[in-house]
């Protein structure tokens, strides 16, 4: 039999049978060229393009295909080149701590291919260079936010001993196509046949990846070298299983307290301090919580996620008056928790006791941001900052002229915050990745014990939202 030959068409894998199997349909060809190798999920996502008369798949299945007609004895013949060789050396110019190395032995052991889970500030981007040290390859680095655009560049051109101008970045208005490439997810779903040039994948904050949006990226690669970083891979609609299918399975995990014991990460202590509501806003906050229940109880609504409330609260509150109710008694409770007044006394006390110590604090919500802020004269950061102003803000913290810095969720990832010793909750939800990018913040090695603090509206939501973080999170913290 003649070659059957492996290229691309478009966004898709083509595989393309010799002449002499052009008549051949679909049920006849498949058989032919892979007897029963093919696993069946892949047998049925394989199309025949009635034009061309050759077969279509997603690149992501380029290695099972390759796979199958091996097994079939089927000659082919690949049409790119499957390894694209770096065309420089790279030098390792840090030590991998004993943890790395393990993480990238078990990523070897996985051909290549798997999820390491490693906290906020462990040297998740090192255990990268170290992989793409090893393999040589053309490598694309694909990271969430345009800030880590030339935090990559900056740290892989440190590790490897790179002029960082070798280094490619896409992204932002920057289309610089390197053996090296750092790209935002959102050029690499804007621009997916450029992901053909790369031997290897490297995936930060890789959690972003099942997203609908988002998964066409690694479908639409072909190689199956690729190495998924985060610090907290579950997602709340628990499409961190697909991440065994996009990037491979989990290698390698440790948590906080394991690399605090053996000191890569500061030692710290975990303090949450009750805050009373007066006797007003508690009887406000019961009777519209009051609301709310009487609304679930009456429609027969559970919520159990966070897709659940917007399907059957927020949603519905369009059009159903009793659901618009308790959507606006949900808020107000929720506002009366958030913005006790006794919080502000105890943060005030917090930023006397620690005056020379860099401190972060957190909120869920940027109307609390925006007042924290107001009160007390902090620089703050949320969305809607500036990036010039949010860079200069990030700077000035850094180089100690700023001691104190309030932000919302924009600080929770993606962004090359300054190290402090001490860090607020000052409001959160209940998520364990928010509570670990957050407590990540402070435990970068550091002489003395990091310090977290979270402010809890004492007999309202936040007590159970804090349990349910704990419950998932289990730190074993000094």
């Amino acid at each position: 039999m003649a070659t059957t030959t492996i290229t691309f068409r478009g966004r898709d894998l083509a595989l393309i049978p010799p002449p002499e199997l052009a008549t051949q349909a679909l049920p006849e060809l498949l058989p032919t060229l892979f007897g029963a190798h093919l696993p069946g999920e892949l047998r049925a996502e394989l199309a025949l393009d009635p034009r061309g008369h050759f077969l279509r798949a997603k690149p992501i299945h380029f290695s099972a295909l390759k796979q199958a007609l091996q097994a079939q004895g089927t000659l082919f013949s690949v049409s790119f080149d499957e390894r694209p060789a770096l065309p420089f050396a790279t030098r390792l110019t840090i030590q991998p701590r004993p943890y790395q190395e393990e993480a990238l032995a078990n990523w070897r052991d996985a051909h290549h291919a798997g999820v390491v889970v490693l906290p906020t500030g462990a040297g998740k981007t090192l255990v990268a260079a170290l992989a793409l040290h090893e393999l040589s390859l053309w490598t694309l680095a694909i990271v969430p936010t345009l800030d880590l655009l030339a935090q990559w560049r900056s740290a892989l051109a440190s590790a490897l001993d790179l002029d960082p101008a070798s280094i490619g970045v896409f992204g932002g208005g920057a289309k610089e196509l390197q053996p090296i490439t750092i790209m935002t997810y959102d050029s690499a779903a804007l621009y997916p046949r450029e992901l053909r040039r790369f031997g290897l994948l490297i995936f930060d904050e890789c959690h972003h990846l099942p997203a609908p949006t988002y998964r066409q990226i690694a479908e639409c690669a072909s190689t199956p070298l690729r190495v998924g970083l985060s610090a907290t891979p579950e997602r709340a609609d628990l499409a961190h299983a697909d991440l065994t299918f996009l990037v491979g399975p989990e290698v390698y995990r440790r948590s906080p307290s394991e690399l605090t014991g053996d000191r890569y990460l500061a030692q710290y202590h975990e303090q949450r301090i009750n805050i009373a509501l007066t006797p007003e806003d508690e009887a406000r906050y019961n009777e519209q919580r009051q609301i709310y229940r009487d609304y679930l109880r009456s429609r027969r609504v559970i919520i159990r996620t966070p897709e659940d409330f917007q399907r059957q609260v927020v949603y519905t509150s369009a059009y159903d008056p009793a659901a618009r109710a308790a959507l606006l008694a949900w808020r107000e409770a929720r506002n009366i928790s958030m913005n006790a007044p006794a919080k502000y006394a105890e943060i005030e006390r917090l930023l006397r006791l620690h005056a020379t110590d860099q401190m972060i604090l957190f909120s869920e919500y940027n109307a609390v941001v925006d007042e924290v802020s107001r009160r007390f004269c902090l620089p703050s950061i949320t969305y809607k900052t500036p990036t010039e102003e949010r860079r200069a803000i990030l700077e000035r913290f850094r180089a100690g002229q700023y001691t104190k810095l309030v932000s919302g969720r924009v600080l929770n990832e993606g962004v090359d915050v300054p190290d402090c010793r001490v860090a607020i909750i000052v409001s959160g939800n209940s998520t364990r990745r928010e509570y670990i990018q957050r407590l990540g913040r402070v435990l970068r090695p550091k002489d003395g014990e990091a310090l977290l603090y979270e402010l809890i509206s004492s007999g309202t939501t936040e007590e159970h939202i804090s349990q349910r973080r704990r419950s998932s999170h289990h730190p074993t913290p000094k």
